[in-house]
């Protein structure tokens, strides 16, 4: 493990993998870094994977008050660390990447979670509520609220997972969900963002997930002007290491 000072003076951990050109992994909300230890090791043959903790996870530090404009700092501390020129962001870490404007060689995102025709509504003060379980010292309602009304997992099965070890490593980053919840605004396809971003971009998604979820990462192709959009045979909302390695290879290095 490796750190790095972001703007602010908070410490970003990344772990690196490999060699050649420089890939930097931007981590989906409500996960840490070693969610994506093994993406990293199947890139490991073809790129310098650098795997970091966003702030407020795992062995990053968390200066507050927070700001959406930090991550962007964090991102930008991290390629200047170590130099690379691609970079690729799960779900709403998509909005950490497409905010940033960082002069990356290209771009690549998996299923940006934006509410396109076909998702669920989104909970009713979502924002708000995070911040009150937050405040008031209950991260488990806010992991809760998140998981039941957000992604939709049944209530009984949350139940069944506040009974195992995990449960309070996923309460240790609960209150990140308010960052990711910021950095996706009002989770719209970010319509004139994407429209700034002169960068080619591929957005993946699993041919297993909920068609509006598919559908969010055609639209957001679509609407980047140099965007392109590739479903896989995956799991809901995740693609194996070996797809994401074959996939990335493939846009970020073609032969």
């Amino acid at each position: 493990m490796e750190k790095v000072t972001s703007k602010d003076g908070t410490e970003i951990a990344y772990d690196t993998y490999g060699s050649g050109p420089g890939l930097v992994l931007v981590a989906g909300g409500f996960t840490e870094r070693s969610r994506y230890a093994a993406d990293a090791e199947a890139l490991a043959s073809a790129f310098t994977v650098v795997n970091y903790d966003r702030r407020g996870r795992g062995d990053s530090g968390d200066t507050l008050p927070y700001a959406v404009e930090r991550e962007w700092e964090d991102l930008d501390a991290v390629r200047s660390a170590t130099g690379a020129r691609f970079a690729s962001a799960y779900s709403s870490g998509s909005m950490v990447l497409f905010q940033a404007g960082l002069p990356f060689e290209k771009l690549a995102v998996m299923e940006p979670p934006f509410r396109v025709e076909g998702a669920p509504e989104p909970p009713e003060r979502y924002v708000e509520r995070l911040q009150e379980f937050v405040a008031a010292g209950n991260p488990g309602g806010a992991a809760e609220l998140f998981m039941v009304e957000a992604v939709g997992q049944p209530k009984q099965v949350v139940d069944q997972i506040r009974e195992t070890p995990m449960w309070a490593g996923m309460e240790a980053i609960a209150h990140t969900l308010v960052y990711d919840a910021l950095q996706l605004r009002d989770s719209a396809v970010p319509l004139e963002l994407l429209a700034s971003i002169d960068v080619p971009t591929l957005a993946l998604y699993s041919n297993a997930s909920p068609a509006w979820m598919q559908e969010s990462a055609k639209q957001t192709a679509a609407a980047l002007p140099h965007g392109k959009a590739e479903g896989y045979d995956g799991t809901f909302h995740t693609l194996s290491p070996e797809t994401i390695a074959r996939a990335l290879t493939d846009y970020f290095l073609p032969t």
